[in-house]
């Protein structure tokens, strides 16, 4: 096995973005099926508690990517 290299503050900040990516993709798909044509049921607090914490997280993380990035890291 190879010495695996040691990664950067921004590979893991970038995979924070992504992961959160990830999440709400997943949420709103869950989310799709009260939207469909027969209107079907309306959904519950915890799906929609669920998009908006993986949206929140969305924006903290790409926040947080961009004031690493242009080197303010003070917030």
């Amino acid at each position: 096995m190879g010495a695996e290299k040691p990664r950067s503050a921004e590979a893991f900040a970038l995979e924070r973005v992504a992961s959160a990516a990830r999440e709400v993709q997943a949420a709103s798909t869950a989310l799709k099926a009260h939207f469909a044509a027969d209107g079907g049921r309306q959904p519950s607090t915890l799906e929609l508690a669920r998009i908006a914490a993986a949206m929140q997280e969305l924006k903290d993380a790409r926040e947080a990517f961009d004031r690493l990035i242009v080197g303010d890291t003070d917030r």
